[in-house]
Order: structure tokens, then sequence, then C-alpha cells
């Protein structure tokens, strides 16, 4: 069946591959962060063990938000790691950094993911999609904070 939510057909293509590219970065980000969440030692150990974890859980939700968005627009949400590899802005770590560099990492993917959600907003404005652009909002609002309560751990 046709869709027919006031959004063209091209506009709806092109807001779900800016999404897919979203949901990439937001999954590696899950993952590095969960990885760190795992991994982390030092003096900082239960602060930071738990910080990820806040942070993973939130990051979980996301991506079932903006791939249900994808679905919603009428396209298919990528959904493996090989996917995610090609999308994602955010790289993978290489084995399993010190504490002061998994904080430095996280702040760098937050940012990489308000960058991505950001750069969405001409074709989502363009296209009338409200409902995107709230999503992209939120994310941006919760990403910008993350990014910040991390980087004031390095100072």
């Amino acid at each position: 069946m046709d869709i027919d939510i006031g959004i063209e057909k091209n506009d709806r293509a092109e807001i779900a591959e800016g999404l897919s590219k979203l949901l990439a970065d937001t999954y590696t980000l899950y993952l590095k962060t969960h990885n760190f969440h795992w991994n982390v030692t030092g003096p900082m150990f239960n602060t930071l063990h738990l910080m990820f974890e806040t942070q993973y859980t939130e990051l979980a939700l996301a991506v079932d938000a903006i791939a249900e968005r994808i679905r919603s627009l009428g396209h298919y949400a990528p959904g493996t790691y090989a996917a995610y590899a090609k999308l994602s802005s955010i790289a993978e770590p290489d084995g399993v950094p010190a504490a002061q560099d998994m904080i430095k990492q996280l702040v760098e993917g937050q940012e990489a993911v308000v960058r991505t959600a950001r750069s969405l907003f001409d074709v989502v404005d363009d296209a009338g999609d409200e409902a995107t652009a709230d999503l992209l909002t939120q994310r941006i609002q919760l990403h910008e904070k993350t990014a910040w309560m991390l980087r004031s751990l390095l100072e």
C-alpha cells in the first residue's frame, strides 16, 4: 500500500538514508559505551561503570526510536554490523583504552552523533517532516548534554 503522510517519496528516501547514518552512529556508540562499561578499570571504576551503563541503556532505547522512524517513512532500517560499519562515522576502539581515553572517545562519539543528526535538518525542514525534526532535536539535546558531562571528567 502506498504511503500518504504528506512527505514526498523522494524526501522520505533521503530522510531515511540520513536516519540510517544516525542509527549506525548511535548503535556504534552504544556498542562502544557498553564495551567500555565492561572493561573500565582504575580509581574511577565505579563512577564510570555506572555512568556508562546509564548511557548505553539510553542509547539502546534511541536505536529503537530511530529505526522505527525509518520504518514509519516506508524504508527498512539497517540492522547488521556490516551495514553499520559502512554507514557510521564513529571508529571502533583498538584494544581496551585507559579510562581517560575511554572518556575522550565517548565525547568524540557523542559529538559525532550530534553532527550526524544536525546534518539532516535541511532535508527534514524542506520536507515538512516535523516528527523527524522532533526526534533529531531530542537526540541533539541529549548527546550535547552527555558530551558536556563526559568532557567535565577530563578537566
